[in-house]
């Protein structure tokens, strides 16, 4: 049973294989098929048949050699404001996060401020980050170091922050005078 099975996929193959039509129309022009067309003929095709593509050597430029590629700075990021778990009461919503980072920042590299695993703002050269219109609650900050490749070169420990801001919920009711 095995072997029909095997012999009929066999030959269900070589017939798969789709014949090449040529042929020449009235304006002079080569058409290809593989529908036969009235005056056309069969093409055949090697079997060592292959496209071969040859890309264009690299230009060599004496006197300017290829930077080397730099090695990459390793940064110490470090959140020293607010400190962990601290409580903020701003009615505003303005939080101040400022970090130390070491070495200085190389050119081309930026920091990114992450609120609750989020980007939050623009990519900015300085550790010192205001934020404004913050909503209460818990929040959790990163600050990580990013090359202009989009590659993160180093980040902070997460911090904790707590935001309170004052409500007013009910409206005020009126005292009756005396009583």
């Amino acid at each position: 049973m095995r072997t029909a099975v095997i012999m009929a996929l066999l030959l269900l193959t070589t017939l798969a294989q789709a014949t090449v039509y040529k042929w020449v129309d009235k304006d002079g022009k080569v058409h290809y098929s593989d529908e036969p067309v009235e005056n056309a003929t069969a093409v055949e095709f090697k079997s060592n048949t292959q496209n071969n593509v040859a890309l264009p050597a690299k230009p060599v430029i004496e006197g300017n050699p290829e930077p080397e590629p730099q090695a990459q700075p390793s940064y110490r990021i470090n959140i020293s404001s607010p400190s962990e778990e601290e409580t903020i009461r701003d009615n505003n919503g303005e939080i101040t996060i400022m970090a130390t980072i070491s070495p200085k920042l190389a050119p081309g590299h930026v920091l990114v401020l992450m609120m609750d695993g989020k980007v939050k703002g623009a990519p900015q050269n300085s550790p010192i980050f205001a934020l404004s219109g913050i909503d209460r609650g818990e929040h959790t900050f990163e600050i990580k170091a990013v090359a202009q490749s989009g590659k993160q070169l180093a980040s902070s420990e997460k911090r904790t922050i707590y935001l309170h801001r004052a409500t007013i919920k009910a409206t005020p009711r009126a005292t009756p005078f005396g009583g």
